[in-house]
């Protein structure tokens, strides 16, 4: 089953706007009962000890007013007094079950960076900006209604469509497009300065979409571990591995494309040693991954190599940490690898839906959960065994009385459903209570995964007439200025990763 994310909603300022006047389009062309048409409600912000409001969401029905009720949230602590605790310092040790609010916070805030990806992922492949960013680097959040996250966009981040995995990556129609090798993957943002003081520390964040219409890219992962050291990633061990396409994506370039002619891995470290050591290299700062899916595996291989080259060590030899929370990530490298990235002091939290087949793949046949013994025999073949990384937060979707219990594996791996499940987990065996003021709308915004008696519409995010306008008696896709879309490549700072890091 195909799903398309182009919804352009998230929990912040004024979210539902844009939103509101698309359905309003769509209605016009499938007019619908106005008594039965769901009315999306107007949450404006990320919220902590708060759940929906009856009265203020029209969104509620019987089956919703009956759900709500209010959840604890410790108000005593703030993100500024614990950031350490929160990112993994004490690898989450009490802070997963029962379920800590602030730490809630913290996963749904990088979990929608990550969701804006899908957001302003140009996906169709009839667009002559197929694979790119529908927003600008400026106006990206502001334009999803996220303008209250309190992060400037550095970056955008982009790797070659000449990957080794066809299925993830689908060719556009048109000879005539913005590039015929790059594709649009993700972006680097840092925390201004009134969020700074709130968070205590300057937060850089590295964000990794996954995929966008298919699961199909699972059986493109060849049971291949191949050792980062191939790759001109500089370990000291030949024996830590992880899945070749994973690697190819991270490390592969494009010759004469100004938008991947540098690999998206040079891309992230040349931007990361210039935020840490010229930028703002005197404040505290931190440095945090999120991804989801395939962007998990990339969130992980980026937090291991960002501490390996020691990127995030300034001059003064001082550790910058290191974490990375992933969605539905699967399985990146052997064990070898698993071990070098906690001697490397990098966190990782990964959030699995128990029902999502990604977690589990590779390595379906031998991994972490393989007995030992076996696991050294067949650890030195080139298919090896695969080893999850980090510490796990297990969430079953069934627990939410929102959502079909018959969803498909698409649904089971949506980021949003994701989002949806982890603002009511609060432990194993507890009830599903919402934490935040979040719209379970959402979740259908590009999927069939609510119950029928909420009304909701399915699928209901729409790109108003997929940028078309009439100009001059004819409709044609609006131009971008995708020269807006690029960052000036530092080539001094690539030079100098690739001086001082070479293997």
């Amino acid at each position: 089953m195909a799903v398309s994310l182009s919804g352009m909603i998230l929990p912040f300022s004024n979210p539902l706007l844009q939103s509101r006047k698309q359905l309003d389009y769509v209605g016009k062309l499938c007019p619908i009962n106005s008594k039965t048409r769901p009315k999306l409600s107007t949450t404006r912000r990320l919220i902590p000890a708060r759940v929906i409001s009856v009265e203020s969401s029209s969104t509620l029905t019987g089956l919703q007013r009956e759900l709500v009720s209010e959840a604890e949230t410790d108000t005593t602590r703030a993100v500024a007094d614990c950031w350490r605790e929160l990112h993994g310092e004490n690898n989450w040790d009490g802070m997963l079950d029962p379920m800590d609010p602030l730490l809630r916070h913290e996963l749904l805030k990088y979990g929608s960076k990550v969701q804006a990806c899908y957001d302003s992922f140009e996906f169709d492949p009839s667009s002559k900006y197929f694979g790119s960013s529908r927003y600008s680097k400026c106006e990206l959040y502001e334009t999803l209604g996220m303008a209250e996250i309190g992060y400037d966009i550095t970056r955008y981040l982009y790797v070659t469509s000449n990957m080794k995995l066809p299925n993830f990556f689908k060719k556009t129609r048109w000879p005539r497009v913005w590039s015929t090798d790059a594709c649009w993957m993700g972006y680097i943002a840092v925390s201004n300065d009134e969020t700074s003081k709130k968070l205590g520390r300057r937060d850089v964040s590295i964000i990794w979409r996954g995929t966008i219409t298919r699961l199909e890219w699972i059986a493109d992962l060849s049971n291949f571990l191949k050792p980062v050291s191939s790759s001109k990633i500089p370990c000291p061990d030949p024996s830590v591995r992880v899945e070749a396409g994973f690697l190819s994506i991270y490390t592969d370039a494009k010759d004469n494309c100004d938008y991947c002619n540098f690999s998206v891995r040079e891309q992230v470290l040349a931007e990361i040693y210039k935020l840490v050591n010229e930028t703002y290299a005197h404040e505290e700062l931190s440095i945090t991954i999120a991804g989801h899916s395939l962007g998990s595996a990339l969130a992980v291989l980026t937090a291991y190599d960002v501490a390996e080259t020691v990127v995030s060590r300034r001059k003064d030899r001082r550790n910058i940490p290191v974490t990375a929370f992933t969605f539905a990530g699967p399985r990146v490298g052997n064990n070898r690898f698993k071990k070098r990235v906690e001697e490397l002091g990098v966190k990782v939290l990964r959030v699995v839906n128990v029902h999502d087949v990604v977690p589990n793949s590779p390595g379906f046949v031998f991994n972490e959960k393989t007995h030992p013994t076996i696991m050294n025999i067949v650890e030195h073949f080139p298919w090896g065994a695969y080893t999850h990384v980090g510490v796990e937060l297990e969430l079953d979707h069934k627990i939410s009385p929102y959502l079909r219990p018959d969803g498909d594996l698409v649904c089971a791996h949506n980021m949003e459903a994701y989002l949806h499940v982890l603002n009511g987990y609060h432990g194993k065996g507890k009830k599903f209570e919402a934490a935040m003021d979040r719209d379970p709308a959402l979740v259908n915004k590009a999927s069939d995964f609510l119950k029928d008696e909420l009304e909701i519409m399915t699928y209901w995010a729409q790109n108003h007439n997929k940028g078309m306008v009439l100009k001059n008696g004819r409709y044609v896709q609006s131009e971008r200025d995708m020269e807006d879309h690029l960052t000036e490549h530092n080539h001094h700072h690539v030079q100098h990763i690739r001086a001082a890091h070479q293997p």
